[in-house]
C-alpha cells in the first residue's frame, strides 16, 4: 500500500495523466486518485481488523501492485522516458515485490484457514 501511494505521488511529478490521456487532465487524475487511494486505505482497514473482506482487499492491493509494474514496464518498452529515475524505478519494482509477497501470504492464509464444520 505504501509503495502504491508513493508511486501516485511520483506519478504527479511525471504528469501521468498525459501518459494515460486521462479525461480532464490533472483534475481527472486527482479524481482517479481520490477513488484509488480511498479503496486502498479502506482495504488496509479491513486487513488490520481481519474482517471477512480482508483477503479480497489484500488481493485487490496485490493486483494493483502487479498492474502498476506491468503497465510501466510496457511504457518503458514503448520508449516512454518517464519514471526512469532510480527511485521511480525502485518504487515500481517494490510495488511488484510487495504484491508477490502479499499474494504468497494470501495463499498461505487460505491454505491454513480451518474449514468450517
Amino acid at each position: 500500500m505504501l509503495f502504491l501511494i508513493l508511486h501516485q505521488i511520483d506519478a504527479a511529478y511525471w504528469k501521468e495523466w498525459e501518459m494515460f490521456h486521462v479525461p480532464g487532465g490533472v483534475q481527472g487524475f486527482l479524481v482517479f486518485n481520490l477513488a484509488a487511494i480511498a479503496l486502498v486505505l479502506a482495504g488496509y482497514r479491513h486487513v488490520l481488523l481481519a474482517t471477512p473482506q480482508a483477503t479480497l482487499y489484500a488481493g485487490i492491493c496485490a493486483a494493483l501492485g502487479v498492474g502498476t509494474c506491468l503497465i510501466h514496464a510496457g511504457f518503458a518498452l514503448a520508449g516512454q522516458e518517464q519514471f526512469h529515475l532510480p527511485l521511480s524505478v525502485a518504487i515500481i519494482v517494490l510495488c511488484l515485490a510487495c504484491a508477490v509477497w502479499l499474494l504468497r501470504d494470501l495463499r498461505r492464509v487460505k491454505v491454513t484457514r480451518p474449514v468450517p464444520a
